[in-house]
């Protein structure tokens, strides 16, 4: 009597291993009490003897004698190319994080050289006399005694 193959049809999510990928099978299941239909995901690890499986795959696997510790399953066959883009979330957040830090860095170089312009200009003011500012804080005392 032949044994008969167990097949699973699942998606790649993981290929960096040589010879091996993770791939994700997904089955949906109804709680027994409340009826609710959950699912329900298995990874497992497939020899890819040609390395030719992409994340994004759909791909069948099928079950097979132990071929390491973790994996018991192989690629029979890549149903669907997938279609995953080619940068990284982690690529796309590190590239907007350089923008804010490269514009972060432009408003400060800028604003350091509108202060340095400031400096000189204000060197070069004509100072104020002392009876001048002596008249401008009692003007400033005397508003004070009206407000209260």
């Amino acid at each position: 009597m032949a044994s008969q193959e167990k097949l699973q049809t699942g998606t790649v999510v993981a290929n960096k291993m040589d010879k091996t990928v993770v791939v994700r099978i997904d089955r949906h299941k109804r709680h027994r009490l409340y009826g609710k239909t959950i699912r329900v995901t298995r990874r497992y690890k497939a020899h890819d003897e040609k390395n030719e499986c992409r994340l994004g795959d759909i791909v069948k696997i099928a079950e097979t004698r132990p071929l390491s510790r973790e994996k018991r399953w192989r690629v029979v066959e890549v149903v669907v190319k997938g279609d995953v883009a080619e940068v990284a979330p982690r690529e796309i957040g590190a590239h907007i994080l350089e923008e804010t830090r490269a514009a972060a860095e432009a408003e400060a170089a800028a604003r350091a050289a509108a202060e340095a312009a400031a400096a000189p200009a204000a060197e070069e003011a004509p100072a104020v006399e002392p009876d001048e500012a002596s008249s401008a804080e009692a003007a400033a005392e005397a508003s004070e005694e009206a407000e209260s």
